[in-house]
């Protein structure tokens, strides 16, 4: 609003409207965006990511529901930011059939994600793992 106030004398811009207001405002936006990036570094601790995911693929081959291999497609997806369904063989050092076994069983936990069967693979954030992969970013439940 006050960016929208006059000119407060001559040395306020070129223009009709205040530019000090203006840059009062920009400043003050880009500090609270600043804030929320730093806010949400802390909370996800994007560092410490990887980590988190590959322990949940360890956890669950532990209890068979995923094979060993699976955390490289995981790690792949989350730097790589997609995957093409070709490489993934070559990746794991199996063949066809046996990349499509890890490929769908990572698609039916819901953390690698597709457009189509041919299109490339993204890794996915589901909420039933919030709490293992991003521990915080969600208030725990009252009496846990």
């Amino acid at each position: 609003m006050a960016c929208d106030q006059p000119r407060a004398g001559d040395y306020d811009g070129r223009g009709n409207l205040s530019e000090t207001a203006l840059v009062q405002f920009t400043r003050f936006f880009l500090e609270v965006c600043l804030d929320q990036v730093n806010f949400m570094e802390e909370l996800v601790q994007p560092g410490k990511l990887r980590g988190r995911i590959l322990r949940w693929v360890e956890e669950e081959s532990a209890r068979d529901r995923l094979l060993a291999n699976a955390g490289r497609v995981l790690e792949a997806a989350l730097y790589r930011g997609e995957l093409a369904r070709s490489e993934v063989p070559s990746l794991l050092g199996v063949g066809d059939r046996q990349s499509r076994r890890v490929v769908s069983a990572l698609i039916d936990r819901g953390v690698l994600k597709s457009k189509s069967d041919r299109a490339p693979l993204q890794l996915a954030f589901p909420a039933t793992l919030a709490s293992s992969w991003m521990p915080g970013l969600f208030p725990d439940k009252p009496g846990k």
